[in-house]
């Protein structure tokens, strides 16, 4: 079974692909088809990265406080973000180049929305979500944040 983990990704990027459809339609642009290799991709990094077990540390038990989520986005973020970029390139096919672009033209804005993002989303959840609800409200604020993650790499960037 898979984990909702691994569901919010493509579905995230799904999302993203949606919202960007509209907006094209709104400004009367052509309208693309979607991507289900895209979908595919972002399944496969939520099953091999951040399904249970993996290697996202948000879930894991914490200290009440808000030092600990504070801590964890501060601390976690950078590393994991590049882990993202990397693995979404390698799965794409594409090569070094566009690997440096991306980390070039989105890294750092990505990190500091996700230190906006994750950084007070954390707090409520750790002192205010109920235990058992916990990871269902990290899972909704995951939806959302890979579709900007979606978006925000899709950018073109100059070399």
């Amino acid at each position: 079974m898979f984990s909702v983990k691994c569901q919010s990704s493509p579905l995230g990027h799904l999302l993203s692909q949606i919202l960007e459809a509209r907006k094209k339609i709104k400004s009367g642009g052509p309208v693309g088809e979607m991507d289900p290799a895209a979908a595919a991709r972002y399944a496969t990094f939520g099953f091999l990265i951040t399904a249970d077990g993996g290697v996202d540390a948000r879930n894991r038990p914490a200290l009440h406080s808000q030092t600990s989520a504070t801590g964890s986005a501060y601390n976690f973020a950078p590393g994991f973000l590049l882990m993202f970029y990397f693995v979404m390139n390698i799965l794409e096919a594409k090569g070094w180049r566009d690997f440096e672009s991306k980390m070039r033209g989105s890294y750092w804005t990505a990190l500091k929305m996700n230190w906006k993002v994750w950084t007070p989303f954390q707090f409520v959840n750790i002192n205010f979500v109920p235990v058992e609800f916990r990871v269902l409200f990290a899972n909704m604020v995951a939806l959302f944040w890979y579709a900007y993650l979606a978006s925000v790499r899709k950018l073109s960037f100059p070399t």
